[in-house]
């Protein structure tokens, strides 16, 4: 299990995570090479964050602290983990993600738009009566969502179910769930995550967004899903702690649960709610409010530096 560890310096826990992110690699391949092509560039965190501003202004109403703790997931995986194609969405083939926390659809819109899957322009639209950018993830009619989620708790069975398919029709995707760490006070997720283990997805990486802040407070305020990574270890499931907001660190988590083997994995992000803007980052209030005028110009001027 990766450690995630405050008390040292910056530079000597980034060096410490690394290591034992090697340490892992070597319990489970010898000979990775990841084979997945990707285009875009890992910068696109910045892009997808000022998109979800776009959207929870244009809007007036969203989930913008959610939202942009999970942008730098979504840039690894969009723009370097995931086998998918812009321009054939539904490939049978293709790896999947879903965004349990759907409320957090800002940040999963962003990145589609900016991956090439609709255009950018369209955010502005988002929670329009006549736009298709819902308030939830939509897989009916947005080309990129897999899957339609939005009421909490029940985006990993929907994963299993998919990781489960892939295994019986002998196809080599992955699946991607993305989960709150307030979402995860659900008991779905725990019934959800014996059925992981039972059927030893190891196609199926989990990872929980924790972020420390659910709507009503912190997490330990309103219902401590602490310690998060033994939990998932109890269930069965191999545990890599990060930073969830440091590139690198998510690189190289997945590049590891790429090549676990008979058993599911979770990844404990620990992440920012609101990250990227100074006034929005670990306030609780911007779980679901959107930036007046004033608030929009600083956020963008901020997002652009």
């Amino acid at each position: 299990m990766l450690i995630y560890n405050h008390t040292k310096s910056k530079t000597k826990e980034k060096e410490y995570k690394i290591w034992k992110t090697l340490e892992s690699l070597q319990e489970y391949t010898h000979t990775h090479t990841h084979t997945h092509t990707h285009t875009g560039s890992l910068n696109n965190n910045k892009k997808i964050r000022k998109g979800i501003i776009e959207e929870v202004y244009s809007s007036q109403s969203g989930h913008p602290g959610g939202s942009l703790s999970i942008a730098d997931i979504l840039t690894v995986l969009y723009f370097y983990e995931m086998n998918i194609n812009p321009e054939n969405p539904k490939d049978e083939n293709r790896d999947r993600l879903v965004l349990s926390k759907g409320h957090c659809s800002p940040a999963l819109y962003s990145t589609l738009a900016n991956r090439g899957f609709f255009d950018v322009e369209e955010l502005k639209s988002f929670r329009n009566i006549n736009g298709k950018l819902q308030g939830h993830p939509d897989m009916k009619n947005i080309p990129g969502v897999d899957m339609t989620t939005g009421s909490l708790g029940q985006g990993l069975s929907d994963a299993n179910g998919m990781a489960i398919a892939g295994k019986l029709d002998n196809k080599d995707y992955r699946v991607y769930c993305i989960l709150g760490d307030g979402e995860i006070e659900e008991g779905q997720i725990w019934e959800a995550a014996m059925a992981s283990n039972k059927y030893k997805l190891d196609n199926l990486c989990v990872i929980v967004d924790n972020n420390n802040l659910q709507i009503d407070g912190t997490i330990e305020e309103v219902m401590s899903s602490y310690p998060i990574d033994e939990k998932f270890k109890s269930f069965g499931f191999q545990i890599i702690n990060i930073d969830g907001n440091d590139i690198e660190e998510i690189i190289k988590a997945f590049d590891v649960a790429r090549n676990v083997k008979g058993k599911p994995t979770c990844i404990i992000a620990k992440t920012v709610k609101g990250k990227g803007v100074s006034f929005m980052e670990n306030k609780v209030e911007w779980h679901g409010k959107a930036p007046n005028e004033e608030q929009y110009k600083q956020a963008m001027e901020e997002l652009e530096n």
